[in-house]
C-alpha cells in the first residue's frame, strides 16, 4: 500500500532533514553510517515512506539528540505512522490531499467549474463524477462516492475545520445532474452557509477579470505553527502540492483578491437562493 504522508509525517521528515544538516551529513554519510541505502534516508526525510519508530530512534541517536526531544519526535513517528481513515479508499484517494485535508483547522478554497467536494451532496456528487472521472463500471462510481461520503465526515466533527468557499456566479447556471438536482445542491449550500464555521461567498460576473483567471485552488492551514500552509491544484495530468513560502504567500495573496472581489456571505446567500428557485 503506498503511504500517504499526514501533517505529523510532514513535519516529522522536515525536522530529520533540519536535524542531519546540524550534524552537518549528507544523505549518503548517514547511510554508510546505519548500513542503510542512501534512497532510505531520502524517503524518510521527504515523507515518501512510513517511518518506523525504531528507524527513527536510530537516526536521533547518530545526532545525537537529547530526551525529551527525542522521545517527542518517535511518538511523532508513531503517530504518523498510523493509518488514518483513508487508507481505506486507498484506490480512491491517489495522492495525499485527503490526509492533509483531515487535520487542517482552515480550508480555503476558489473554484471556478464546481462546488467544493466537502459540500457536496451525494447526487451533485454523483453527476460530478460520473461525467469527470470517465469511470468503467457504476461499481467504480458508488465506490467513490462512498469515499467522499466519508471525507465530508469531518463537518460534523466536534472541532469541524474552518471552511471559507468561494466559487464563480457561473456555478450556479450550469445544472450538474439536471435541475432537481442542482436545486438540492444550492439549497444544502443555503444551510450549509448558517454554520459559523462555513462561509461561502460567490464572485459575481460583474467582477470581471480577475485573481483567480488561472484556475481553482485550496490552502490547507493547520492548528500547529510548526505545519506550513499547504496551497494545492487538482488537475486532470495531476496534483500539484505547493509548500514554498513564496508560493503560499503568492496563492494566499490572490485569495485574498477574489475574496475582495466576490460578493459578501449576507449578499451572496440571496444569490443561491434565486438560483435555487430558478432550478424547476
Amino acid at each position: 500500500m503506498t503511504y500517504r504522508p499526514t501533517v505529523r509525517g510532514r513535519r516529522l521528515a522536515r525536522e530529520l532533514r533540519r536535524l542531519r544538516e546540524l550534524q552537518r551529513l549528507t544523505l549518503q554519510e548517514v547511510a554508510d553510517r546505519l548500513d542503510w541505502s542512501r534512497a532510505t534516508v531520502s524517503r524518510l526525510e521527504t515523507g515518501q515512506t512510513r517511518p518506523k519508530p525504531n528507524d527513527i530512534a536510530d537516526l536521533l541517536d547518530l545526532y545525537g539528540v537529547p530526551s525529551p526531544q527525542r522521545d517527542a519526535l518517535i511518538t511523532l513517528a508513531r503517530e504518523a505512522g498510523q493509518r488514518g481513515w483513508w487508507t481505506a479508499y486507498a484506490d480512491v484517494f491517489t495522492g495525499s490531499y485527503v490526509a492533509l485535508e483531515d487535520e487542517a483547522s482552515l480550508i480555503r478554497t476558489w473554484d471556478t467549474q464546481l462546488i467544493h467536494g466537502l459540500l457536496q451532496t451525494e447526487d451533485y456528487a454523483r453527476a460530478v463524477i460520473t461525467a469527470g472521472r470517465m469511470l468503467p463500471t457504476t461499481e467504480d462510481i458508488e465506490r467513490r462516492i462512498d469515499a467522499r461520503k466519508a471525507r465530508q465526515a469531518l463537518l460534523n466533527r466536534e472541532r469541524a475545520p474552518q471552511i471559507h468557499l468561494i466559487f464563480d456566479e457561473c456555478v450556479l447556471k450550469r445544472p450538474i445532474g439536471g435541475p432537481g438536482v442542482m436545486r438540492a445542491q444550492l439549497e444544502w449550500l443555503l444551510e450549509l452557509a448558517e454554520r459559523p464555521q462555513i462561509t461561502i461567498q460567490v464572485l459575481p460576473f460583474e467582477a470581471r477579470e480577475h485573481a483567480g483567471l488561472d484556475g481553482r485552488f485550496t490552502i490547507l492551514s493547520f492548528p500547529d505553527p510548526a505545519d506550513p500552509d499547504i496551497a494545492y491544484v487538482e488537475g486532470t495530468m495531476g496534483d500539484v502540492y505547493l509548500e514554498s513560502a513564496e508560493a503560499i504567500a503568492s496563492h494566499g495573496e490572490r485569495f485574498e483578491r477574489i475574496m475582495k472581489q466576490a460578493m459578501s456571505p449576507e449578499d451572496s446567500a440571496p444569490l443561491i437562493a434565486e438560483a435555487a428557485r430558478s432550478s424547476p
